[in-house]
């Protein structure tokens, strides 16, 4: 970027991270955003076209040419393709570009795709995010490692992102977000299979009264209904995450077994809305 000039930015993969990201980008002062997603190219492609039209955003027929003028690139597509992308980008990618890998991957997965990244002359950010985009938008916790994440988080920051460093080498903020998730994907896998098993034997109602006067402070039936409908929006998406989780604790010498679970009630209960 030269000087002050505003950064001009590129999404590959235009879901809801990509949608909410673009909203608040050109909202603050980002210019130019462009966007690249495999469904453009699909019978659906047309209803993302109209997105991005109505949010301002241009729609690349590669990534290569959604990305070419870019400052940024933000890799936002899902946890199983976040390597594969990494590595398609580093031939066209150049120097003075920094790529910011905001999937859910492993930490070995980060530092591959930074491998790939760095080899094209480019640089690599790794961004954790934290919690679900929707309600925070721009604002969503995001932690960024690799030594070009202060200076990125400085750029983004004035832009109204929240990019905190928390390290200079790759896999550190992936393990922290993937080290949260086993809990917060997990109580909602054990919470979806509770309220489950209490409706097929009608105990609903004095089983979450006895959780309630062991944890009063939480509302049972509003949980299960909260986490019933995160698993059943989100639940491909977190049984992705969990498979990357599994990976990271096989790496470890850890025991996987668990994570693997959850993935496969993730996206059970994703099933049961979506049909898919």
């Amino acid at each position: 970027m030269a000087g002050s000039a505003p950064a001009a930015i590129a999404f590959i993969g235009f879901g809801e991270v990509g949608q909410t990201f673009s909203r608040g980008l050109l909202a603050n002062g980002a210019h130019g955003i462009r966007a690249y997603d495999l469904l453009f190219d699909s019978a659906a492609g047309r209803r993302l076209e109209d997105v991005a039209q109505q949010i301002g955003v241009g729609r690349g027929a590669s990534p290569a040419e959604a990305c070419a003028e870019a400052d940024f690139i933000f890799s936002a597509v899902t946890a199983d393709r976040a390597e594969a992308v990494a590595a398609e980008a580093a031939a066209w990618l150049k120097p003075g570009q920094i790529f910011v890998d905001v999937n859910s991957a492993a930490p070995s997965t980060k530092q591959r795709a930074a491998k790939a990244v760095e080899a094209s002359g480019a640089d690599y950010v790794e961004a954790a995010v934290m919690a679900p985009v929707l309600k925070p938008g721009l604002k969503v916790s995001i932690l960024a490692g690799g030594p070009k994440a202060s200076a990125a988080a400085d750029i983004l920051n004035g832009l109204g992102m929240n990019l905190a460093p928390v390290s200079e080498t790759f896999g550190r903020a992936s393990a922290m977000k993937l080290c949260r998730s086993i809990m917060i994907k997990g109580l909602e896998a054990l919470m979806v299979d509770c309220a489950a098993a209490c409706e097929a034997w009608d105990v609903k109602d004095p089983v979450f009264a006895s959780l309630h006067a062991t944890f009063p402070s939480i509302d049972f039936h509003a949980l299960a209904a909260d986490m019933r409908e995160r698993v059943a929006t989100h639940g491909i998406r977190r049984a992705a995450e969990m498979r990357e989780a599994a990976e990271m604790l096989a790496a470890a010498g850890l025991a996987p077994g668990l994570a693997s679970a959850v993935a496969d009630a993730q996206q059970r209960g994703a099933r049961r809305k979506g049909g898919l």
